[in-house]
Formats: C-alpha cells, sequence, structure tokens
C-alpha cells in the first residue's frame, strides 16, 4: 500500500445481469492492491446485488481540491464471479478521500471456453493526458425541415447514443445510454467528487447544456452521423463505459439533471464548452477554476456568469421523455393521498420484483408508514439521500429504474 495514501475512501461494488439494473445475490466480489495484488477484501452480494461498503486508503483531501502534480485518487481492481457468468475482472477502479464510489459491475451469462472479461478504466479527465479542445460557436444553426424547426423546445431525451472515438471513425461502437446515467457518467470522469458543491453543480449544469445543445441541434445526426455525441475530449466531452460513479455527484445530477444554461435571445441550450483550466485552455468554463470560485463563495450561477457572461441565466425543460408521468412539483410524504401515491406505489412493487429488500405495497393511494419504509429502502439502494419522501429526484429515479425492469422502454 502506498505510504502517501492517508486519506480514506469508500467504496461499495454493485453487481448486475449485463446491462440491466437486475442484481446478482451472493455474487463474490473481490478488492485487490494493484501494485502487489494483495487482497484488500472479500466481499458477498445482498438481494440488491450490493456488497457491503468498505473503507480503503486514499491519497490526502488536498491533493484534489486545488491543482497539483500529483494523482489525487487511488486506484483498486475488482474482481466478480458468480455461478453461471462470467468471471469480470475490472482495472483502475477510482477512489477518492472522503467520497463513496459505486462501481457497478455488469456480468454476461457464462459461456464455453474462456470466460474472464478484462475492463481497464481509463484515468480520470483532470489527471490523463488528453487533446486540447476544438473551438465551436455557442449558439448554432437549427435543424431545420422544411423551414420548420424539428425540436420547438428543448427536451429531456430518454437516451444518448454515445460514439466511441472521434466523429470520422467509422469502426468505433456506438451506445445507447440513459441520460442522467450518461450525464453521471460524463460528470464523474471530468471533475472530482471531492470539490465544493457549488462548483461540482456548475460543472454539471455546463455539461447538461453541452449535452442539451448536441440533442437540440442535432449537430451529428445534421452531419449525416448516427450517433447523439462522441466521447472524444476533443469534441466532445470525456464518457468512460463501466466507469467508477462518486455518489455525490450523482445526487447533483439527480437533483438538476433537467436543467440546463442559456441567454437572452436563444431559443437552445447553450454550447457551454469547458476545459480543466490549467493543462488545456478554452473560451470557456474553467474547471480547475471553478472550483477556486467555489473555495471563495460564489454559488453555481455566479461561477457560470464569471465564464459565459452576466447575461446567461438557467432554465428547465419542460418535458422528461421516456417516464410514464412527470413531476408535478408536490414532494410526497407521509400522509400524502391520491393518483400520485398510487403511481408511486404500483411502482415500487414492480421494482421490489427485482429487488425485494424494497418489499411489497397495498395501492391505496395512501402515503403511510410501510410506503415511507419502501422509499427510504429503494433510496438506500440507489445512492440516494435517504428521506422518506419523494421529491423531484425520487421521483425520476423510480419512473427510470420502473421502466428498466419492466421493459417499457
Amino acid at each position: 500500500m502506498n505510504p502517501a495514501y492517508i486519506g480514506r475512501g469508500t467504496l461499495q461494488v454493485v453487481v448486475t445481469v449485463g446491462d440491466d439494473p437486475s442484481p446478482i445475490q451472493g455474487a463474490r466480489v473481490r478488492i485487490t492492491d494493484p501494485a502487489d495484488g494483495a487482497v484488500l477484501a472479500e466481499l458477498t452480494t445482498d438481494s440488491s446485488g450490493q456488497t457491503e461498503t468498505i473503507e480503503l486508503p486514499t491519497p490526502p483531501i488536498e491533493d484534489s481540491i486545488a491543482e497539483s502534480d500529483v494523482r489525487p485518487y487511488a486506484t483498486y481492481n475488482v474482481t466478480a464471479t458468480a455461478e453461471g457468468f462470467e468471471t469480470l475482472h475490472i482495472s483502475g477502479v477510482q477512489l477518492l478521500p472522503d467520497s463513496l464510489s459505486v462501481q457497478r459491475s455488469s456480468m454476461g451469462p457464462a459461456k464455453a471456453g474462456f470466460n474472464v472479461r478484462n475492463v481497464m478504466l481509463e484515468p480520470h479527465t483532470l489527471w490523463g493526458d488528453f487533446p486540447p479542445k476544438i473551438p465551436e460557436d455557442e449558439v448554432k444553426p437549427l435543424p431545420d425541415a422544411g423551414g420548420l424547426v424539428v425540436l420547438p423546445k428543448p427536451v429531456v431525451p430518454e437516451f444518448i447514443v454515445v460514439h466511441m472515438g472521434v466523429p470520422s471513425d467509422s469502426s468505433a461502437p456506438n451506445h445507447w445510454i440513459f441520460f442522467r446515467d450518461y450525464i453521471k457518467n460524463v460528470a464523474c470522469s471530468e471533475i472530482y467528487s471531492t470539490w465544493q458543491t457549488e462548483a461540482i453543480k456548475a460543472n454539471v449544469l455546463a455539461i447538461l447544456s453541452f449535452t442539451l445543445n448536441r440533442v437540440y441541434t442535432e449537430w451529428y445526426r445534421g452531419k449525416g452521423y448516427d450517433f447523439t455525441i462522441t466521447n472524444s475530449t476533443a469534441y466532445d466531452q470525456s464518457f468512460v463505459m463501466g466507469r467508477t460513479i462518486f455518489e455525490s455527484i450523482s445526487q447533483v445530477v439527480d437533483d438538476i439533471f433537467t436543467t440546463y444554461i442559456t441567454r437572452e435571445g436563444i431559443s437552445q441550450p447553450l454550447f457551454a464548452q469547458y476545459c480543466d483550466g490549467r493543462r488545456v485552455q478554452c473560451n470557456g468554463l474553467s474547471q480547475w477554476g471553478s472550483q477556486a470560485l467555489a473555495e471563495q463563495g460564489l454559488d453555481a450561477v455566479s461561477i457560470l456568469r464569471r465564464y459565459y457572461g452576466s447575461d446567461i441565466y438557467l432554465t428547465t425543460a419542460e418535458k422528461v421523455e421516456g417516464v410514464p408521468m412527470s413531476f408535478n412539483g408536490q414532494v410526497l410524504s407521509l400522509g400524502s393521498q391520491g393518483e400520485d401515491v398510487r403511481t408511486i406505489q404500483s411502482q415500487l412493487n414492480a421494482i421490489s420484483n427485482n429487488f425485494p429488500a424494497i418489499g411489497k405495497l397495498r395501492v391505496d393511494g395512501v402515503y403511510g408508514p410501510a410506503t415511507q419504509q419502501s422509499v427510504l429502502t429503494f433510496q438506500q439502494v440507489f445512492h440516494m439521500p435517504q428521506t422518506g419522501e419523494v421529491d423531484f429526484a425520487t421521483w425520476y429515479s423510480i419512473s427510470n429504474i420502473y421502466v428498466a425492469v419492466t421493459g417499457m422502454a
């Protein structure tokens, strides 16, 4: 173990069947030190496919909250095995101090012959060596069909189609990724979870606006490509299949995933380019600069205005695609009654077929102690603040998991 690792981070491994959220109970998980192969923990997954959380050494927090010449996160290797499934070995799992890292291990069925799949996660964008940004105008021409704009208002799409290479690389695969999962992956690839919350919000808002601009303007499809965005940091933003997700960043995304930046006089989300501000410069937000400004006490909007101008403002997409019903703005809690409560109870019952810890509910439209407990369990399983209430973030999280497990997508 590296003697310079005087911090402590927390890791939880979640083992699922392929790309869907169905958990694998009883999977065996081994965590090892990549330096010498020493076994640090051997864990078993519960009925939700989760291991217990384990604390592991990391660099000190000072290395990740200000610019540094040392890698500010620790890496570990994770190996998952389960009867009837391939053995999955993931190297480069990232841990930051004072943070929970969640590593999903998506296992395919065992096949005849060699049954080991190796996944090597790329370095974090703030640490790795990446090419400079290609500058673009922050306002794009809109798609047109016979003089009619295709998308009259920005919407949050159900999926983002990610091209795993530069646009011209026809050999690179495309992956269909749920929108929120895509934003979480990008944010965890681009910034550190140890940063000030307002810096995290500012960066997530830039990522959301950048992504929704690509969607709204049909930037690549208008050029004849069959994808929404690339994972090239020169053209777009980092996306790493299967990467470690930091809980604190994930929760910020859940809270604001329908919000984006725009400015007076334009109808589209701002093409909010950004870069680290240290190794790479650009005409947009400096990631390290945003953290420094948050340390000085600036909120997310004030940080964004430093980089994109004083006339920008935040607005919200009116529609979220791919969910049965939109959130109506009313938080559901103990004592609430009505059709929204029935909806949540029905969706939790469907989810509990895959996640039995959530339990079955009587669908009566009354938010009683049993419903509250099921919501608490859902929030715990899916790494959300455990309030026992259904707010904006919990409503859409329940809806998304419901769609995934019932095959409604």
